[in-house]
């Protein structure tokens, strides 16, 4: 009763800390952007205190907005019809000066693409693929701006909701599974709940195995397609005997508040409290794999056991042997 409390209790802090999560993205214009696969348009009549860096990503600056600053552009594509006032550094992407476009600083390209129209102005030095040289013939490459730090993952928000997005996802699968397979998906829950041990040796075994015979028929031009099937098999019976499990969880739970929920329902809450427990152990640094390990182990042992969920595995106690025969059956 302790344990199901804890974890009822983990899954409500869980909720209350996704409630007030927002968008914590600065909107500000003295702090330089870095734009990641996303895109960013300075408009006509601002201007812009920093540096700009996009890696992939895709930067408008309008005609009348300022930069005081550099501006870097890896794999992305920019379109510069304003004024930078600082160098322009371009390193694999596609860099596009509009006629009222103003470069006061050098503007250096590494593999990149160049478009200018009548009209665009570079005050410093042009350099294509940073091979370029000043008039005192040295080599010179403009100085990279200082990238803005960016801090990865600093707030705890993010892994937290990422555990509560693939629980809710695992949550609607597990719904949808039950809806059409109650009886299979129970009879894998209960043979991996009945028989532990077997079941997480035998998923122990697959684990270890399954993946050696995979890396033997990838390495096969005939067997390949056997090796891309054989990994599909392996994700879906990780993923059914996680739902089964889920099942049985669930199924506890309403036990323990004395109340009948319909089996979908049943199934989906349980998933998603069982995917919250062990994604949330998952955070922790050096042993947080072995939870959710060990759940996968027992999941896969469950539906090898079952077959799928299409045999009922009786738990050792309910196997009743044969009588011994009597003196009268040996007389006979």
């Amino acid at each position: 009763m302790k344990v199901t409390g804890k974890l009822l209790s983990g899954f409500l802090v869980l909720f209350l800390l996704l409630v007030p999560a927002q968008s914590a993205a600065a909107k500000g214009l003295f702090d330089g952007p870095v734009i990641f696969g996303g895109s960013y348009v300075l408009q006509s009549g601002e201007t812009l205190d920093g540096d700009v860096v996009i890696f992939g990503g895709v930067a408008t600056i309008e005609e009348g907005a300022r930069v005081n600053g550099d501006v870097v552009l890896m794999g992305g594509s920019l379109l510069l019809d304003g004024e930078v006032n600082g160098n322009v550094v371009v390193v694999g992407g596609v860099v596009s000066l509009g006629e009222h476009s103003l470069v006061r600083g050098d503007l250096a390209t590494i593999g990149a693409s160049l478009q200018r129209a009548d009209g665009s102005r570079v005050e410093g030095n042009i350099i294509y693929n940073a091979t370029g040289f000043r008039s005192d013939e040295k080599p010179f490459v403009p100085p990279v701006p200082a990238i803005p730090r960016v801090v990865v993952n600093a707030n705890p928000i993010w892994p937290i909701l990422g555990v509560l997005g693939r629980a809710l996802v695992l949550g609607l699968v597990a719904m949808l599974v039950v809806m059409f397979l109650p009886e299979p998906t129970r009879r894998v829950a209960q043979a991996a709940v009945d028989q532990p041990v077997v079941a997480g040796g035998l998923g122990l075994l697959t684990i270890v195995i399954l993946p050696l015979a995979i890396v033997v028929l990838a390495l096969t031009i005939i067997l390949s397609p056997v090796a891309l099937i054989t990994v599909l098999v392996l994700v879906v019976a990780i993923l059914y005997g996680w739902i089964g499990l889920g099942l049985e969880v669930g199924e506890r739970f309403t036990k323990m508040l004395d109340q009948e929920w319909p089996l979908p329902l049943t199934a989906g809450f349980g998933t998603l409290l069982l995917t919250l427990v062990s994604d949330g152990i998952g955070l922790i640094p050096c042993i947080g794999w072995l939870a959710p390990f060990i759940i996968a182990m027992l999941a896969i042992g469950g539906v090898i056991m079952t077959r799928f969920g299409s045999q009922v595995v009786l738990p050792p106690a309910m196997v009743v042997p044969a009588p011994p025969a009597g003196p009268d059956a040996a007389t006979e």
